[in-house]
């Protein structure tokens, strides 16, 4: 009877309740991280607009023009110094979102995730809509748009930690790279849109560039309210195993779920979870201390390299459309379209670093090979990037690969492998400070790199690249002592273990 089925149907019930529920939550945290990357972006696309070259602008005969130069400027922006201004945005955003991300690991660890989630993301729609309402109610005060930064800055730190300790708690090691390099395109993918869509305003009504991307944040947070599930338990679902150990198959059991490490704990008939040495779930631990997170492992190394590895990303999130706007002459939409290949090639260096890290085991080599790769390529990209529009496009998807790659798997299975370290005897509670630390870390550089970049712009392009090539070589140099450990563990030193245990 069940060849009669529809091939549909058949591929539907090869499928387990688990394996529909993991992709589920992999589905709907993509969507919400999305979401917040696309609600950051406006505001690089925007920026050739509010400054713009008013000599190549028709000037309408309407309006009476007292200065030729910046008559089509946005004030604060149209004085000279609007680079300086330009990096005051970028700072209050992005220095606001790094302080907050040390508390927001440790709220996420205490309170339930839908609805820390449900509420950052609305009221990061909110703040979003606020920047751009000020096209249309006319504001000029730097101090009203710097404020609004601040604020969007704090309520974005929610995400993060967030939905790494959600997709942390489906998921296991085994194949944790590879999932979270696919997974982790969101942050590129919401880049992308985010570019687009405030392309799409930017030209005729800035406002919108800001007020669409808001709105779109604040639907997903009602998306979250109603649908997010924390925690297999919850749905009596089984417990991913976090730690390595012997394959278990419970005879007469369901097949492995999809996208779900070979080693998952299978529930008992009466639904308890097994409790083998190596299967390690703890219901009821105790939130890790700030100091604790610190002592694990291989979290001081990684986060000190994400620091520098964020800060090159951080700059060309935020200054990619206006340098390319500068040196190419692109119009402003033109140049946020050609900023998106930037993503484009993230999202394929966040896949191959994560595939490379699941094969070899190795995830601060892998982090570290690119990083060493990226900094000779972004020497290349400045003198030769704008050549031509082929060269260009390639020159974008290289550099994005290798700059987003290691930021990237830093972010996600780094932070989620540490975060379910051995050490901290299955309390699984501890990820979400952990992720927190990782990237609040990282938050710290990409808040100096844009601030850099918008200090030592004025003197040349060519010195802001000079700073990226740096920061690149220093976050190769935090993870020396981590790729020692990786190429000793190769050279025979025991059999090849995934994750941080020996570190």
């Amino acid at each position: 009877m069940k060849s009669s089925l529809a091939p549909g149907i058949r591929l539907i019930t090869n499928f387990s309740r688990d394996s529909w529920y993991r992709g589920f939550i992999l589905v709907l945290t993509f969507l919400f991280y999305t979401a917040y990357h696309l609600s950051r972006k406006p505001i690089s696309i925007v920026k050739s607009q509010l400054h713009r070259n008013c000599s190549n602008v028709i000037q309408p005969k309407d309006i009476n023009i007292t200065n030729n130069v910046t008559w089509c400027d946005w004030p604060p922006f149209d004085q000279d110094n609007y680079q300086t201004l330009f990096g005051v945005l970028d700072n209050c955003f992005l220095v606001a979102y790094a302080i907050g991300m040390f508390f927001s690991g440790i709220f996420g660890e205490r309170l339930p995730l839908r609805y820390y989630l449900s509420i950052g993301m609305l009221m990061s729609g909110l703040f979003t809509t606020l920047f751009g309402l000020g096209f249309y109610w006319n504001i000029h005060s730097l101090g009203y748009y710097a404020f609004v930064q601040v604020m969007n800055g704090l309520m974005q730190t929610t995400g993060w930690p967030a939905v790494v300790a959600c997709v942390g708690n489906w998921f296991g090691k085994g194949k944790r790279g590879f999932i979270m390099g696919v997974w982790n395109s969101h942050t590129s993918v919401g880049n992308i849109l985010g570019s687009l869509i405030a392309g799409v305003f930017v030209s005729t009504a800035w406002g919108l560039s800001f007020i669409v991307p808001g709105i779109i944040i604040a639907c997903t947070g009602v998306l979250c309210f109603f649908f997010l599930v924390e925690k297999p338990e919850d749905v009596n679902c089984s417990s991913p195993q976090h730690h390595s150990g012997q394959e278990r198959n419970q005879e007469g059991g369901e097949k492995a779920p999809l996208l779900q490490d070979s080693s998952i704990v299978d529930p008992s008939i009466n639904g308890a979870i097994s409790t083998e040495p190596d299967v390690i779930v703890e219901e009821h631990s105790e939130a890790i201390s700030f100091l604790g997170a610190l002592c694990i492992p291989g979290v001081v190394e990684f986060s000190l390299c994400l620091l520098f590895a964020k800060l090159v990303s951080y700059t060309f999130l935020y200054w990619l459309p206006l340098y390319i706007s500068n040196v190419a002459h692109f119009e402003a939409k033109e140049a946020g379209d050609m900023s998106t290949l930037f993503d484009v090639g993230g999202i394929l260096g966040g896949i191959l670093a994560g595939l490379v890290s699941d094969y070899t085991g190795g995830r601060a080599t892998t982090c570290c090979v690119m990083l060493i790769v990226a900094a000779p390529m972004l020497f290349l990209y400045n003198y030769i990037g704008q050549r031509s529009l082929g060269t260009t496009i390639g020159m974008l998807l290289l550099c994005g690969a290798l700059v987003n790659g290691p930021y990237a798997l830093i972010t996600t299975a780094v932070s989620a492998d540490l975060g379910t370290h051995e050490s901290l005897k299955g309390n699984a509670r501890a990820l979400s400070t952990v992720t927190a630390i990782i990237d609040g870390t990282g938050s710290i550089g990409a808040a100096l790199g844009p601030l850099l970049a918008g200090v030592i712009s004025p003197s040349g392009w060519n010195n802001v690249f000079y700073m990226l090539i740096s920061a690149d070589v220093l976050a190769c140099l935090f993870l020396s002592r981590l790729v020692y450990k990786e190429v000793q563990r190769w050279c025979g030193r025991g059999p090849r273990a995934r994750g941080f245990n020996e570190f």
